[in-house]
């Protein structure tokens, strides 16, 4: 495939590795070439395959709209946005293009989501809950995306409403923590990213699942299949 990426952060340049890796041709559009989405155009796009967003959420919109007007695929992983969705979902089914986002990338965290929606239960019978999650210091938005994530999971197992506790600090890839607290013990719960090779993976497989499809997807609900 031949993919545009949008964003040579971290997590950006990690995706571009792991693509040449898997033997797919990869463009890198910088912010500097690309305010307000002005080089995102149907000419500029015409041969890209899948774009894939890493970028900030003040610039997010705009990329997903060029993206969409042009008619091509596209995989965010950018957060931040997340109140647009139902208008971005009708935009995004109306030009009849597929488009992927997700909090996460990371099969671990969406298998440590799972775990905490069954241990979310123990708040039903006498246990009380926090939420944790550190990020490093240039991380824009908090809480982050999946701490938001694992809120909801709670609250879809057990009714429950946790508070996020945010850190940001150093060079911290990604940890999030459930707690869940009685008199008689305490559970921890703890994803720790070590490194953001396991999102940009999810990201680069979450393309090529993309690819020719329509609609409008969430990673947490077709992770399984990558």
């Amino acid at each position: 495939m031949k993919l545009l990426l949008l964003g040579r952060g971290k997590t950006g340049a990690l995706v571009a590795e792991v693509a040449h890796r898997r033997d797919h041709k990869v463009e890198i559009l910088h912010a500097a070439e690309n305010l307000h989405a002005a080089a995102l155009t149907p000419q500029r796009l015409a041969q890209i395959d899948v774009v894939i967003d890493f970028t900030t959420p003040n610039a997010v919109l705009e990329h997903i709209e060029a993206c969409v007007r042009a008619g091509k695929n596209m995989v965010v992983g950018t957060t931040g946005w997340y109140s647009e969705i139902p208008r971005l979902r009708k935009m995004v089914e109306d030009a009849g293009v597929g488009f992927l986002y997700g909090a996460n990338f990371s099969r671990g965290v969406h298998l440590f989501l799972e775990t905490a929606r069954m241990a979310a239960g123990a708040l039903r019978h006498g246990y009380s809950g926090q939420i944790f999650e550190r990020h490093h210091a240039q991380k824009k938005d908090a809480p982050s995306g999946t701490a938001m994530q694992l809120q909801d999971v709670v609250r879809d197992a057990s009714e429950a409403e946790l508070e996020i506790t945010s850190f940001r600090e150093g060079d911290v890839v990604g940890l999030h923590e459930l707690i869940l607290d009685s008199p008689a013990d305490r559970i921890y719960l703890c994803h720790d990213a070590k490194s953001r090779l396991g999102f940009a993976e999810g990201a680069v497989r979450a393309a090529e699942w993309l690819a020719g499809k329509t609609g409008f997807f969430d990673f947490r609900d077709v992770w399984r299949e990558l």
